[in-house]
């Protein structure tokens, strides 16, 4: 799962909150029949230089949406639908769903908004190295 992101503050609290993103862990669940196992993987960070990207598995999306505490955009219509679905387009990304607002995660947004531009979901693979060996889960 991803999720595109524009950060607006000063720029070491836009760092701070980067430098958590990118310290969390995550568990990336994966199965084999009905055998089922989970690895710790660690956020990612990706600087696609309008925006940034974090990489992090599906089931977390629910937290990571809360945790930015995004809802819909307050800069009126025009602001959301022709830069949005511009944006979208050309990061192929799907809106995000409504968070539930139940758990989120320890990272300082003090002095930082975050304006979600969307999300992008990845598929599924079977691993093919010593951890995840024959295991199916998500391609993050």
């Amino acid at each position: 799962m991803h999720i595109s992101f524009i950060p607006y503050g000063k720029r070491e609290c836009v760092e701070k909150l980067l430098r958590d993103m990118e310290a969390q862990k995550h568990l990336l669940p994966m199965h084999k029949g009905d055998d089922i196992k989970a690895m710790w993987i660690d956020g990612q960070i990706r600087d696609v230089k309008i925006a940034y990207e974090y990489v992090f598995p599906r089931e977390d999306l629910d937290k990571v949406l809360s945790t930015f505490n995004y809802e819909e955009s307050p800069y009126g219509i025009n602001f959301k639908l022709i830069p949005m679905m511009l944006l979208r387009k050309l990061f192929k990304l799907k809106k995000q769903p409504k968070h539930t607002g139940e758990k989120k995660y320890l990272w300082r947004m003090l002095g930082v908004s975050v304006f979600v531009l969307g999300i992008r979901e990845d598929k599924d693979i079977v691993g093919v190295c010593e951890l995840d060996n024959g295991f199916t889960h998500e391609g993050i």
